[in-house]
């Protein structure tokens, strides 16, 4: 019994000696890099302010809202708007709507720029590779509503790709009104706007590899194909696991503003999706509480896909993801 009171103490004693040691090298380290914590302190206090405060407003979603009441003194409804886009008939259509553009975008968008980061790296000439990553980096900077009327002007009926067309078939292809095409015209234009710079990451992941890995790879008789595999991708391999994670994990979210810009009333089977949805309902029809109940949907839906997605890429991965 004295014996195992000992040993009892002891526990005692070296867990608190662990705690007390633990906090004393916790303050140690804020007091070594005050400064770097006093630099990071404006953007804790704008992320705090502009994206954790008005969480406070997700509130409404379970509320029957009004504006003259305010969020508080509203009616408390539960689930009931929740249940109502799941029961809705529109919900199907708008789900995978979101779902399939998503998915789609994701499967032929992801491999993109890793292909353009491994072809540039193997550009040698300077002056030539700087031009390239001109000429791929600056769709990035056109504006949304600039490369919407892009695609009106070059797929209309009238249009020089329709003309083209129109000379081989005798038939132009209603791109903007049919809803089979609107998909591929929406993932085929966000491609050629945000491959080039997607790939920047890439690009620079590989300029850390010793290029004396390369030739003495090449001196042993490993084609250019063997060099980038056993060489370029596993330098790269971390940084794929976390761009495909944090793409996956906002795999719902997909941009407003060009599928509103692209919408028209034929085409509306295909791109009507949650955010368009939301917009609608939200700004247009006055309805705040429904179209915050929806849009926290499918945040939820982010947030289980970010953590599941994780978990997966981590067992493949050596245990290595987001965190």
């Amino acid at each position: 019994m004295e014996s195992s009171a000992k040993a009892s103490k002891r526990h005692t004693g070296q867990t608190l000696l662990h705690k007390r040691r633990t906090s004393e090298g916790i303050w140690t380290q804020l007091k070594k890099n005050r400064f770097l914590y006093v630099l990071l302190t404006p953007a804790l206090l704008l992320t705090l302010i502009f994206k954790y405060g008005p969480m406070y407003g997700a509130i409404i979603a379970f509320k029957d809202f009004s504006p003259i009441r305010g969020i508080w003194n509203s009616e408390w409804v539960g689930l009931k708007h929740f249940e109502k886009f799941l029961t809705s008939p529109n919900f199907e259509t708008i789900f995978m709507n979101t779902l399939k553009l998503s998915v789609y975008g994701l499967i032929c968008g992801f491999p993109i720029p890793i292909l353009l980061a491994l072809m540039l790296n193997q550009i040698r000439r300077r002056g030539i590779k700087k031009n390239i990553q001109l000429f791929l980096y600056a769709p990035n900077f056109v504006s949304v509503i600039v490369i919407a009327g892009m695609l009106f002007i070059f797929l209309s009926p009238t249009g020089p790709i329709n003309q083209l067309i129109s000379f081989i078939t005798g038939t132009p292809l209603m791109f903007m009104t049919d809803p089979e095409y609107f998909r591929w015209v929406y993932i085929l234009s966000d491609i050629w706007a945000t491959a080039g710079w997607a790939s920047i990451i890439y690009v620079a992941a590989l300029a850390n590899v010793d290029p004396e890995l390369h030739n003495a790879a090449s001196l042993d008789g490993a084609s250019l194909l063997r060099r980038i595999w056993h060489i370029d991708l596993p330098t790269i391999k971390p940084i794929m696991a976390i761009v495909f994670i944090l793409a996956a994990g906002g795999i719902m979210s997909i941009g407003f503003e060009k599928a509103y810009l692209l919408q028209t009333s034929m085409n509306l089977p295909s791109s009507e999706i949650i955010a368009t949805y939301v917009y609608k309902i939200g700004l247009q029809s006055g309805d705040y509480a429904y179209s915050a109940a929806v849009g926290l949907f499918n945040s939820l839906i982010n947030v289980v896909l970010l953590v599941g997605v994780n978990l997966i890429v981590k067992k493949l991965n050596d245990n290595e993801g987001l965190y």
